[in-house]
This record gives structure tokens, C-alpha cells and sequence, in this order.
């Protein structure tokens, strides 16, 4: 059996649960590495190191890389006005100067000319609206962070290679590094891949690229990313200081990577998907996350991470620390607290005091093990206050905990993890006059507002 991980990583896990749960933060995977060999891992089922999940913006480096590939391969120049590779949205007339000034190189150092993402999650014409949208200053001159011009990227390197973005990166990169075909981009309304935040794969498919990185660019023997991309992706391109984010994203930002004080290159995606690499010892850190119902979760997060995971495994290495973790060590689902005597039996249908406000209707099936919440809008939910449950909301698979956390109140908490990760919590009050109060969050980048509501209800029969 391989010894078990050191004690300062493991010490530094427990304490990045630990704040994770009082934040409501939902922590997937953590996978610690130096020198190719797993110091630390530990995963939620049934989440994995091998299982797919949304990435969101961590999608910016990988299209940020094929886009290395492409100028290496000359299919393009890092210096060519953007504009030149899609005449067909300035056909009507001249682009605005700054926009004809754009090159590929500001939109990978973030210093285009628009002032953030040009686009609407919610309606379409996104890669149009990168050209559209009028500009607010010169390229080159202020950073701001756009996803739109990672989206755009995206969609300029399948115009050039003729194929989608992941196509054009399976013999180059991912089949060389053993990615299989679980990685894939979703897309934009208008068809191309979201190489801004589309993203997904698994835990271990990053660490297989952030050890690429690691290495140089250079696998088994074989060069497999630019020298010279790489070097210029991974040393400072742009200023972030007027970021709002906090420390680690305000130093320095390369070619869709920051560059946090601590050293070393970041890749950070919506929820807390955290990738960390350490050029100086050879360490990888990935962690992937939900902590989209906690204020400023993702970023809380990230500051956990590298003070209790980096900072202690970059420590190890000068120490030859290389020892392989002894399997994977199991991580808890942030539930509500629970006493069953707090239960109430709550069954059969109940009706909205408040129209407008939430469903129409509720039926319950609930007791001190939990039951179901169903609604008049086509949601059911499987509620079990015994440990976190498997299951699906709608299309979507999801992780339940519930607890009975006072007098007649049931929290319920929902992480769906498919094509979209979100946060649903859910809180049914039964009051003194017999009045069912509800509170319902939902917290997620595309998830439906209807899900975010405050109501009253009262028994139907």
C-alpha cells in the first residue's frame, strides 16, 4: 500500500472543508501533484477524478492554446486584426477604428477594446456581438476581462481549421496526453464551440494539461505545445490591477491565464474550478467546485487553496516529497443541520396564499426521514435527512442533503452537476396558524429565476 499523504497537505485539505461547509461551498475533487506523482487526492461521490463536469472559464486557456497552435502551424499570426478573419460581420461598412486596431494577441492578454463580455448568456448573435457592440477605448491600453473575445477565438479557430475546436485539438494535444472523448465544448447559440466557458471534462483531464505545462509543452519526449506561445502565455501580458477580485487576480495576467503574487500560472473557472501550477517545484493543484451560493464563493475559495494546498505542497518538494497518496480520500456534501425532533409531517397538496410568488402549488410527502417536494411546475425533489442522495431534478442529475433545523422547518439543498452546475436551497417553515412559508435560492450562471422565490401556502386537500 502507498504511505499515506503528508500530514501538512492532509492538515490543509481538512481545513479547505472545513471553511468550505461554513461558506456552503460544494467541493468536488482536490487532486494535488508534483512531478507527475499524486501527493493528495480526494473527490465527492459520485463526482470524480474521472468524471465530467463544467470547467467554465479554465475553456479559456485550452482555446487559448489552440490558438498557439494555429500561429506555430501558420495558419495564422498572434498579430492579425481580428477583423481580418471574419469580413463577413464588417461587410455593411468600415469597422470602428478601434475594433479594426484588435488584434488576436490583445484578445488573449485581454486588452481588447470593449469595456466586458459583449454578449447576453440569454440571447443569441454572440459572436456578432463581439463586432457590434461599440468599443470603449483603444486595444492595448486598459484590461478588461470578456469572454467574448475568447468566444470569438474559439470561433476563428474553426474557421480556419474547418472543425470544431475540440476536433481540431484531439490529434495535437488531447490524444497524446490520453484525454478521452468525455472532453468537449458545449455551444453558443449561434454554433460555435464556447471556448469562453463551455468546458467540459474531467479533474483529470486538467491535470494531465497542467503537467503538460509544467513540462514545457513537452510529453514523453515529444513537443506537443509552441515554445514560444507558451512562454509568452505563462509571463505577464497585461496589468489586472483594477481587478475587483481580489489578490490573486490582480498581478499579472498572461495569454488566458492569470498569474497570481504566489507564482506560477492560474486557470479559474466560474464555482471555484481551480487550476494551479507551479513551474518552480513541478506542483499541480485542481480543485473543482460549486460555490456559486456563497457571495464571492468561487474567489473565498481560490484563497483557501492556495494558502492550504499550494502553499504546503510547493513546501514539500524542496523536502523530496514525492510519495503517492493512498487512494482517494472521501469528501461530505454541505448539508443543513438536522434533529429529527424538529419533524413535522407535512403531506398532500398546499396551495399559494401569495400568487405570484413561487408555484401555484406544492405537494408534500415529508416526515423526520425526509420524503418529497413536489411542485404545480413540474419540479420534484427526493429529500432524504439520513446523508446526501443521488438523484434528478428535471434532466438534470443532482446530490440532495435536508435536515429538520428547527421547530417545524426542513432545509433542503440541491448541487445538480450535468451540463450546468447551480446551487438550489429550499427552506419549508410550517408556522404557529398552520401557514407553509417557503424560501427558494437558485444560484447558477443559466439557471431559471423562477427558482428564486419567497411564498406562503396554505392546505388544498
Amino acid at each position: 500500500m502507498a504511505p499515506p499523504a503528508d500530514p501538512a497537505l492532509a492538515a490543509g485539505l481538512a481545513t479547505v472543508v472545513a471553511r468550505a461547509r461554513e461558506l456552503d461551498v460544494a467541493v468536488h475533487t482536490v487532486d494535488v501533484r508534483a512531478g507527475g506523482e499524486r501527493l493528495l487526492a480526494a473527490a465527492s461521490a459520485p463526482l470524480g477524478h474521472d468524471v465530467p463536469q463544467r470547467m467554465y472559464s479554465v475553456s479559456k486557456t485550452v482555446t487559448g492554446l489552440a490558438v498557439g497552435l494555429l500561429a506555430a502551424e501558420g495558419a495564422l499570426s498572434l498579430d492579425d486584426p481580428v477583423v481580418r478573419h471574419f469580413p463577413d460581420l464588417v461587410a455593411d461598412g468600415p469597422a470602428h477604428p478601434w475594433l479594426e486596431a484588435t488584434t488576436l494577441r490583445h484578445m488573449l492578454a485581454m486588452v481588447g477594446p470593449h469595456r466586458a463580455t459583449t454578449y447576453k448568456v440569454r440571447e443569441g448573435g454572440w459572436l456578432e456581438s463581439y463586432f457590434r457592440v461599440p468599443p470603449t477605448h483603444p486595444p492595448g491600453t486598459l484590461f478588461t476581462y470578456d469572454t467574448s473575445a475568447a468566444y470569438t477565438l474559439a470561433a476563428l479557430v474553426e474557421r480556419v481549421a474547418g472543425v470544431s475546436l475540440a476536433e481540431y485539438l484531439r490529434p495535437r494535444l488531447l490524444d497524446p496526453l490520453g484525454i478521452g472523448p468525455a472532453l468537449r465544448f458545449l455551444r453558443g447559440p449561434d454554433g460555435y464551440s464556447h471556448g469562453g466557458s463551455g468546458l467540459i471534462c474531467t479533474p483529470d483531464d486538467l491535470s494531465r494539461l497542467a503537467r503538460l505545462l509544467l513540462d514545457g509543452g513537452v510529453h514523453d519526449g515529444a513537443r506537443l505545445l509552441p515554445a514560444d506561445y507558451l512562454a509568452a502565455a505563462t509571463a505577464p501580458q497585461a496589468d489586472p490591477a483594477t481587478q475587483t477580485w481580489g489578490g490573486p487576480f490582480r498581478a499579472a495576467y498572461g495569454y488566458q491565464l492569470w498569474l497570481p503574487p504566489q507564482g506560477g500560472w492560474l486557470m479559474f473557472g466560474l464555482g471555484g474550478q481551480v487550476v494551479h501550477g507551479d513551474p518552480a517545484t513541478g506542483v499541480s493543484v485542481v480543485v473543482t467546485a460549486d460555490a456559486q451560493a456563497a457571495g464571492a464563493g468561487d474567489q473565498k475559495l481560490l484563497d483557501l487553496v492556495l494558502d492550504h494546498l499550494v502553499a504546503p505542497a510547493r513546501a514539500l518538494v524542496p523536502a523530496g516529497a514525492h510519495a503517492t497518496a493512498a487512494g482517494v480520500a472521501p469528501l461530505t456534501w454541505p448539508a443543513p443541520r438536522h434533529d429529527p425532533a424538529h419533524a413535522r409531517v407535512l403531506s398532500g397538496r398546499w396551495a399559494s396564499s401569495t400568487p405570484g410568488a413561487g408555484p401555484a402549488e406544492l405537494t408534500l410527502a415529508l416526515g423526520a426521514s425526509g420524503g418529497t417536494v413536489a411542485s404545480s411546475d413540474g419540479w420534484s425533489i427526493l429529500v432524504d435527512t439520513a446523508g446526501p442522495s443521488a438523484v434528478r431534478i428535471g434532466d438534470e442529475p443532482a446530490v440532495v442533503t435536508a435536515g429538520w433545523s428547527g421547530a417545524g422547518a426542513l432545509d433542503v439543498r440541491a448541487g445538480t452537476h450535468g451540463d450546468e452546475l447551480a446551487t438550489l436551497r429550499i427552506r419549508l417553515c410550517l408556522a404557529d396558524d398552520g401557514t407553509l412559508a417557503v424560501q427558494s435560492q437558485g444560484f447558477g450562471e443559466t439557471l431559471d429565476p423562477r427558482w428564486t422565490f419567497h411564498a406562503a401556502y396554505s392546505p388544498a386537500g
